[in-house]
């Protein structure tokens, strides 16, 4: 088992930034890859960025040039810096990990985007 607990939600203007962290506990010696998902009211859950513990990324379209995300594997740790926040940010965003072919879930942290 893997237990994710995220960080760094809240409410940030047009423009502004935020940065997500999520920190990895239990077996951890087995995940592969990381990432951040997002679901907003009505809508499906829907992947912002992923990174491999080989430092390989993967950023969904709408995100691209304005999220970056990073890895700490000495501290089993995953992060989103957010910057050019938009209205349609606006979600509640999870925190995953794949191990063994098992996908896990954190909490969630909500961020609202809005003036």
């Amino acid at each position: 088992q893997v237990q994710l607990v995220e960080s760094g939600g809240g409410l940030v203007q047009p423009g502004g930034s935020l940065r997500l962290s999520c920190a990895a506990s239990g077996n951890i010696f087995n995940i592969n890859t990381m990432g951040w998902y997002r679901q907003a009211p009505g809508k499906q859950r829907e992947l912002v960025a992923t990174i491999t513990n080989g430092d390989r990324t993967n950023y969904a379209d709408s995100v691209k040039g304005r999220f970056t995300i990073s890895r700490d594997n000495a501290k089993n740790t995953v992060s989103l810096q957010m910057n050019s926040l938009k209205p349609e940010d606006t979600a509640v965003y999870y925190c995953n990990a794949v191990s063994q072919r098992t996908y896990y879930w954190g909490q969630g942290t909500q961020v609202i985007v809005s003036s």
